[in-house]
């Protein structure tokens, strides 16, 4: 399917032919910001086109793609999403091209250890902060360890859906400061104690605030998250030239640097 998927792209841009220098119109997933920041900036150094880049939600993006907002390449943090805008006959196919998984970030002074994880999580003293379902992916992995929880102890999914502060990824979130890590930043101020959040911004987080602590989550809760990218139709060639390389052993290699899981690297 791959191999299918970068044939097509590569037939769709020797049609165009040869154009000038443009601009590439991305729209990804927050928690590719950097890997995608180091991605947009080797292709435009190799190909002299220029990336414009939004970052936000997943959900929150796909919606303002079906409704018409202009768009190239659409980065999801989810499969779901961008084959929703394939189906609607927005875009073209999805492809996978980078893993991540859920990790918890713990409050400074919070005992919790992987063995831990769930009990404390459902102790009623502690906050435990999610993204918001369906705007972000994020917050859908979330509700998923909830759903798995359920099976280790009966009634667990009910308390941790009721009791989740949905804190980031919808439209009226708070932003954090600038330069800041969003889940970082709400732990620090004392929102959770416990927040379920990707792997990788996680690590991110952990750099900005050296007392918190990353918990890796014990494998009958583990939650993994597939990436899917697709082209909105009618986009100029440089798009599909960046949706390739973004799928090269160049573009595989900065989102393995940057903690993802690159199904385009052979180890």
């Amino acid at each position: 399917m791959r191999s299918l998927w970068m044939t097509a792209l590569m037939a769709v841009m020797m049609s165009h032919g040869a154009t000038a220098a443009e601009t590439v119109l991305l729209h990804a997933a927050g928690s590719l910001r950097g890997a995608l920041t180091d991605v947009a900036t080797a292709f435009e150094a190799q190909t002299g086109n220029k990336v414009q880049a939004k970052y936000g939600a997943s959900g929150l993006l796909k919606d303002e793609i079906a409704g018409g907002a202009n768009a190239g390449v659409f980065a999801s943090a989810n499969m779901e999403h961008p084959q929703a805008l394939t189906k609607a006959g927005k875009s073209g196919p999805v492809v996978l091209f980078a893993r991540n998984k859920l990790c918890a970030l713990v409050r400074p002074g919070t005992n919790v250890t992987s063995a831990t994880l769930l009990e404390r999580m459902l102790d009623p003293a502690i906050r435990v902060g999610t993204s918001t379902p369906r705007a972000d992916p994020s917050g859908d992995y979330a509700f998923e360890v909830f759903g798995k929880a359920e099976k280790i102890k009966p009634g667990s999914k009910t308390v941790l859906e009721a009791k989740a502060l949905q804190l980031t990824g919808g439209p009226t979130s708070a932003a954090p400061p600038a330069g800041r890590s969003v889940y970082g930043w709400h732990v620090a101020e004392g929102r959770a104690d416990i927040f379920l959040a990707y792997c990788t911004a996680t690590t991110t987080a952990l750099k900005e605030n050296p007392g918190q602590q990353q918990i890796t989550l014990p494998e009958e809760l583990a939650v993994g998250a597939d990436y899917g990218l697709t082209v909105i139709n009618g986009s100029p060639p440089a798009t599909y030239a960046l949706a390739m390389f973004i799928l090269s052993g160049d573009g595989q290699r900065i989102l393995d640097r940057h903690g993802f899981s690159a199904p385009g690297l052979t180890r």
